[in-house]
């Protein structure tokens, strides 16, 4: 079990490759084991406590625990735990909440 608190507004993200690969204009698939792109979609493991503004006041993040996010492909710092890697991103690197 993970036990990584990120700090301010940071959050630790477990990337989730996409499954079937990419498809070009004309249809052909390339697999991900041609071009091995960092992901750019995640779950949310945990979360920091957030920012504080010019008077110290706490802005707390808009995403929580448990969300899948898309993110910007070079923006999170790789860590790797247990020959497992992981994220962390600050909250601007979020670009978006995917919901089901």
């Amino acid at each position: 079990m993970l036990n990584i608190k990120p700090l301010g507004d940071r959050v630790l993200i477990e990337p989730q490759d996409k499954e079937n690969g990419e498809r070009t204009k004309s249809g052909i698939v390339i697999p991900d084991t041609a071009e091995k792109k960092r992901p750019e979609q995640g779950k949310i493991l945990e979360v920091g406590e957030g920012s504080r503004n010019e008077k110290g006041e706490l802005i707390p993040l808009s995403v929580k625990k448990g969300q899948t996010v898309l993110f910007t492909k070079y923006g999170p710092t790789e860590i790797k735990i247990d020959d497992k890697e992981y994220l962390i991103a600050r909250e601007e690197d979020i670009l978006a909440i995917i919901e089901e």
